[in-house]
């Protein structure tokens, strides 16, 4: 009896400690399959190490066009406009007519002029005949010099006549040439208020003459912006812009013309106003663009651009950010390929990339896309990207 009862003591131990055995056995072999499944099951994502570099960025000026003359063509003299030799939008060149106004009444007053001219010629002829008449009487002591001295006194007053009346002439003509009126530059005609038959005087302006082979853009900055500029490109100012040995104060800024085309030719800003506005705290300045084709027109609009250049800043793309309750993130990978969520302050924007001024480092590792998958502490296998490809 006691033999038995032993044998099943140990066969019930040893069915125990196989128990146990394949326990442990089982549990391991689960918990390597669950690690194996969680690397199996992690996605891929691309990754960039972000470093520092330079970044341009771009500040947008909204300007007003005007061409680099701009004249208003008003008569110098009153009449009735007879003749319109050109077309609203024409371009003219420097002299070529524009308008008549009816010459006959300056013509018929230049003719009187002429006429009182020849009156006051003849009388300083008398005049002289008569002081050639009595000078060898007075030095022969025939008569007193009173009489040669009233009448070179008379010579005198009968020159200033004719003086007074050759200037009534050379006026009369002044008058007559304006009824004639000429372009003062080459250009183009803007519109034309006044038809054939209309009465014109001064105060009327006939139309306007825009030279265009140059522009000139008005803008206008803030006074943080001016002082940016400033301390960049030196203490120039518009005296100095355009002797010999001096650059332009701003070179080399872009116009975004009104279809939002990129106008082909490159500008200057070479001058400045004065005074800030006090009212906008602003500033004007002055940009002029070559206008070769015509292209640009007095009245237009456009966006100027200005580039800068910054070094040794971070960017990142912004295709690898979120924007949540106006906060910019991005997904920082720590050294065991998890992310993390993290905030980011942007200082500006270059291209398709924001510069970062705080959040991330050089050295950091961003996850590039894949962005709506990911959540805090996730793990990922990084695919790595160099920052030539992500731009």
């Amino acid at each position: 009896m006691n033999t038995s009862v032993r044998l099943n003591t140990k066969t019930l131990i040893i069915t125990i400690l196989s128990g146990i055995a394949l326990f442990f056995m089982f549990s391991c072999s689960t918990g390597s399959s669950k690690t194996n499944s969680s690397e199996n099951n992690a996605i891929a994502l691309p990754v960039q190490r972000i470093d520092t570099t330079t970044a341009s960025t771009v500040k947008d000026y909204l300007g007003t066009i005007e061409g680099k003359v701009n004249v208003e063509i008003r008569p110098q003299v009153e009449g009735i406009l007879e003749e319109i030799y050109v077309d609203e939008g024409a371009f003219v060149k420097e002299g070529q007519k524009l308008f008549k106004i009816n010459p006959q009444p300056y013509q018929e007053e230049l003719n009187n002029a002429l006429a009182n001219e020849n009156v006051e010629k003849a009388k300083l002829e008398n005049a002289k005949l008569e002081v050639d008449r009595l000078k060898p009487l007075v030095e022969n002591d025939v008569i007193s010099d009173v009489r040669l001295r009233t009448a070179m006194s008379d010579y005198d007053v009968a020159k200033a006549s004719l003086a007074q009346a050759s200037a009534a002439v050379a006026s009369a003509r002044i008058n007559l040439e304006f009824t004639t009126i000429k372009a003062p530059v080459s250009g183009f005609i803007g519109r034309i208020p006044k038809r054939i038959g209309n009465l014109v005087g001064k105060s009327d302006a006939l139309t306007e003459l825009s030279d265009i082979s140059e522009v000139y853009v008005y803008f206008a900055m803030s006074e943080s912006d001016f002082l940016y500029f400033r301390k960049k490109y030196g203490k120039r100012d518009s005296a100095k812009v355009h002797s010999a040995d001096t650059a332009q104060i701003i070179p080399n800024v872009s116009l975004i013309m009104a279809d939002g085309t990129a106008y082909p030719e490159k500008g200057v800003v070479d001058a400045i106003n004065g005074q800030v506005n006090r009212t906008t705290g602003a500033i004007s300045l002055r940009a002029t663009f070559p206008n070769k084709d015509n292209i640009l027109r007095s009245g237009n609009t456009g966006t100027l651009k200005m580039e800068e250049y910054e070094r040794g800043v971070l960017t990142v793309p912004q295709v690898a950010t979120t924007e949540l309750q106006d906060k910019i993130f991005v997904y920082t990978l720590s050294a065991d390929n998890k992310v993390k969520q993290q905030a980011i302050q942007v200082a500006g924007k270059s291209g398709n990339a924001y510069i970062v001024k705080a959040g991330v480092k050089p050295g950091d590792r961003i996850v590039l896309s894949g962005l709506d998958k990911l959540s805090n502490g996730m793990e990922i296998k990084p695919l790595n990207v160099p920052a030539s490809a992500a731009e």
